[in-house]
């Protein structure tokens, strides 16, 4: 496909999405209506409509409407492209510009320009104070791709050698131990041999970070009560090797980690919604959440929270906090986790619950933040009254 095929394509999809369709979902449909598109065409076309979705609001100034041909126009601009060159109505082609897409020259400003939501900006001000524009200025760009190591089954040098061999290259993030960066082919990492054989995971360097932060030593009983996937309890696991139980509301959410599991050589208990033990020496609750922290892989996310969803969220989030407390032992820890900016998911839920509940103390809390690489992400841990326990890793501040 020519550049002008694959943004008409981009048009079509974006139309679908915004006509209520989920993006991938819209994307899948085009596929299978398109089926002498190759995988670079594929690949080409989901990185158009992403980056659109990422840079909705200033794309659809530049291009003059919220529309996929608004988005793809207004990419165009913002990326220095034609768009003579691309819109000229020829076959497979968008049709050609009108007099009044040629004669606009709008820049976006403001919120435009950062691409936030209205009733989110005044939220993400207060909780990023003067970072809040860099922070929107990065979400608005792809999110890089982080692997993991996996200490049981390789160190460093060798996944890294492991990767080149394939071709993907990956440099180390000395912020957390094990974390590698992936500066090319990411697409290959999926399907690579050293992923295949459980020598790197994919996960976050927020996330990494956070799970590196947690009190944890080997042989503790630890209960990850919001399993879902499993990648904290991997590695936490990885970390500090002891007795690992995953947990969900929804057991469906699970049905990848035992495989997961068994590839990275960790042993894990799954057990039934409502069955979590108790008696455990830290327990993390890694909360439903907003995802505000990772709108640059979930961009769509960005446009589609409400008001009345984050309320929603908020409740959530204390409810199951007051539920997972239950299970931690005597003398052992709640971690708390989100993905999210916004101080409602993470200051306040912290103050909350130790309003709520005189047993318990705040023993560190840290924010993690996109301008340094990874996604946004908040870690509280909770101590009981009169625990002296060692609480190891970051204290309270932010990155």
């Amino acid at each position: 496909m020519i550049a002008a095929a694959r943004i008409a394509a981009a048009i079509d999809v974006l139309d679908r999405h915004l006509g209520g369709e989920a993006a991938e979902a819209a994307l899948t449909q085009w596929a299978r209506g398109n089926r002498y598109a190759g995988s670079g065409d594929r690949a080409a076309v989901r990185d158009l409509v992403y980056a659109a979705l990422r840079c909705r609001r200033s794309y659809a100034v530049l291009g003059g409407a919220l529309t996929g041909r608004g988005l793809m126009l207004g990419h165009c601009v913002s990326q220095g492209i034609d768009p003579q060159a691309i819109f000229t109505g020829g076959k497979f082609c968008p049709a050609a510009l009108t007099e009044a897409e040629r004669a606009r020259h709008a820049e976006p400003e403001g919120l435009d320009a950062l691409d936030c939501p209205d009733w989110l900006a005044p939220l993400l001000r207060a909780a990023l104070g003067t970072d809040f524009a860099a922070v929107m200025a990065t979400q608005r760009n792809r999110a890089p791709l982080f692997l993991r190591v996996n200490a049981a089954r390789a160190t460093v040098p060798q996944a890294q050698a492991a990767l080149a061999a394939e071709g993907i290259e990956a440099k180390i993030r000395s912020e957390v131990k094990f974390a590698l960066e992936v500066t090319e082919n990411a697409r290959k990492v999926a399907t690579s041999i050293a992923y295949a054989h459980g020598l790197v995971e994919v996960q976050d360097l927020s996330s990494q970070a956070a799970v590196a932060a947690l009190p944890l030593r080997q042989g503790m009983r630890v209960l990850d009560y919001c399993a879902g996937g499993g990648g904290k309890l991997l590695a936490m696991a990885a970390q500090a090797p002891g007795d690992y139980t995953a947990h969900d509301a929804d057991p469906a959410r699970m049905r990848d980690l035992a495989a997961r599991a068994e590839r990275a050589g960790v042993p894990v208990r799954l057990v039934q919604a409502g069955q979590a033990p108790g008696g455990q020496d830290l327990v993390l609750v890694d909360a439903p959440c907003s995802g505000s922290g990772t709108w640059r892989r979930t961009p769509e996310a960005k446009w589609r929270l409400t008001p009345e969803r984050l309320a929603e969220l908020t409740t959530l989030q204390g409810d199951i906090l007051d539920a997972a407390q239950a299970h931690v032992g005597p003398t052992g820890f709640l971690a708390y986790m989100t993905c999210s900016l916004l101080g409602a998911e993470n200051e306040d839920q912290t103050a909350h619950f130790l309003a709520d509940n005189a047993g318990w103390r705040l023993a560190e809390a840290r924010r993690f933040g996109p301008i340094g690489g990874g996604d946004g992400f908040y870690l509280a841990v909770f101590a009981r009254n009169g625990h002296d326990g060692h609480t190891q890793g970051l204290q309270a501040g932010s990155a």
